[in-house]
């Protein structure tokens, strides 16, 4: 488990994050690629959560690199966006459980 900064690009139930290619997160998705992530909102008198269970990808494709990258982001990757430590995470949700008001509901994705 490790805490992520919020997707950089969602599309359908596919997350994209950055991260660097030498994390020991990125190590492990290339020797098994099942994931989950889990998003919460703590209110003052409501908490939602919902788990997300799928499949993580690690892409080195320049054109989705050029698409997520911020301006800020040399702070981490000082080659810039062709820095080789900097890599993107593509999570695929296959199902998952959302939480909210005591009340609990299975998601399935196609």
């Amino acid at each position: 488990m490790k805490a992520m900064l919020m997707p950089r690009k969602i599309e359908g139930n596919c997350f994209y994050f950055t991260t660097n290619t030498s994390s020991l997160r990125v190590k492990q998705y290339q020797d098994n690629e099942k994931a989950s992530i889990y998003f919460f909102n703590k209110g003052r008198f409501r908490y939602e959560g919902v788990m997300l269970i799928g499949t993580m990808e690690i892409l080195q494709d320049t054109a989705i690199k050029q698409e997520i990258w911020k301006t800020g982001d040399t702070m981490f990757y000082k080659k810039g966006v062709t820095d080789p430590d900097y890599c993107v995470l593509k999570f695929t949700a296959i199902k998952g459980r959302h939480y909210c008001d005591l009340k609990t509901e299975n998601i399935q994705f196609n």
